[in-house]
């Protein structure tokens, strides 16, 4: 019996090196191809990411979950650099921005960014590069991140709201999410899916996000899905997704206080982040917002519909007298 306790120990070390050494050479090899693009801004000892272009009306993206500034730089700030002085920046814990304070980076712990806490930073970066009277535009994740922004500060020209939560929803998150971010499932599971999910999962993932349209050519080798994989961005990621209910109860509640120009752009077969659940009742919610729905299309109309994501942006330029 001591012999076999004595091998399951060895075993249980020699597995833990294992995946530890798997998940740091993933993350070294991640980190030699993805290096930042931007600056890394400190703010009160945390670093931000952003990378900024063009000139114009300032206009600051914010992206989804998973997600990094890359998501932005792959096509869709190309066509608006030549009317928009673009700011866009990595939320915290993604892509190369530090988590918002040290307790967010213990491993056993389920400590998250709240959206107005996400927000709070991204806005101290901007206001750093001199970013004045911002459209705040996000994705997905970011467009709570956008709205927690409008509710909390009043330095903001308007947003747009691209496929992005808003509201409550109803039942559970997938498994990646309700397992990985809790404190034993940060510790123990996101080690492992670090190390061994395959290229193909992340494929999947990616193919399913986009339907029913389809990911660029191009797109997943821009956009650095390795970057995600990180366990440290992945705690970060599953905690804030996890635990961001309660925060949406709460924020959504507030809506009203928004003066700003809101604009909402939705597709009607987004399976990701559901029309009917987040964006359809916007409208009766905040007094300025606008609704455009677009027929058959799914999660990413940045990219897929990227017409109608920019006329929207336009119209805040007009309806805030930017220009």
């Amino acid at each position: 019996m001591k012999t076999l306790l004595v091998l399951l120990v060895v075993l249980t070390i020699v597995g833990i090196g294992t995946v530890q050494f798997l998940a740091q050479k993933r993350e070294r090899d991640a980190a030699a191809h993805y290096p930042p693009q931007g600056m890394l801004i400190d703010i009160d000892g945390v670093t931000v990411h952003a990378e900024q272009m063009g000139q114009g009306p300032d206009l600051v993206l914010v992206h989804g979950a998973s997600g990094s500034t890359r998501d932005f730089t792959f096509a869709f700030a190309d066509l608006l650099k030549d009317r928009y002085r673009i700011t866009i920046l990595d939320r915290p814990g993604l892509g190369w921005t530090d988590r918002a304070a040290p307790q967010y980076n213990r491993v056993w712990s389920n400590a998250h960014e709240d959206p107005i806490t996400q927000a709070r930073l991204l806005r101290a970066a901007t206001q750093q590069l001199g970013v004045e009277n911002p459209i705040v535009l996000g994705h997905s994740f970011g467009g709570i991140v956008a709205l927690a922004w409008a509710v909390e500060f009043d330095d903001l020209a308007g947003v747009v709201s691209v496929a992005g939560v808003a509201n409550p929803w109803p039942g559970k998150l997938g498994w990646t999410y309700t397992i990985g971010g809790t404190a034993a499932g940060g510790a123990l599971v996101i080690p492992l899916l670090s190390a061994f999910v395959p290229q193909t999962y992340v494929d999947a993932t990616v193919a399913s996000i986009f339907e029913p349209q389809s990911a660029p050519d191009g797109y997943l080798v821009h956009v650095g899905s390795a970057m995600t994989l990180r366990r440290n961005a992945m705690r970060a990621n599953t905690r804030q997704v996890n635990w961001l209910r309660p925060h949406v109860v709460d924020l959504s509640a507030r809506y009203g206080e928004i003066a700003e120009p809101v604009e909402v752009v939705h597709g009607d077969a987004d399976t990701i982040v559901p029309l009917d659940v987040h964006s359809i009742k916007l409208p009766d919610q905040i007094g300025s917002a606008n609704l455009t729905v677009l027929p058959g299309v799914g999660h990413m109309p940045h990219h897929t519909h990227a017409g109608e994501v920019i006329a929207a942006i336009d119209r805040i330029a007009d309806r805030a007298g930017l220009r």
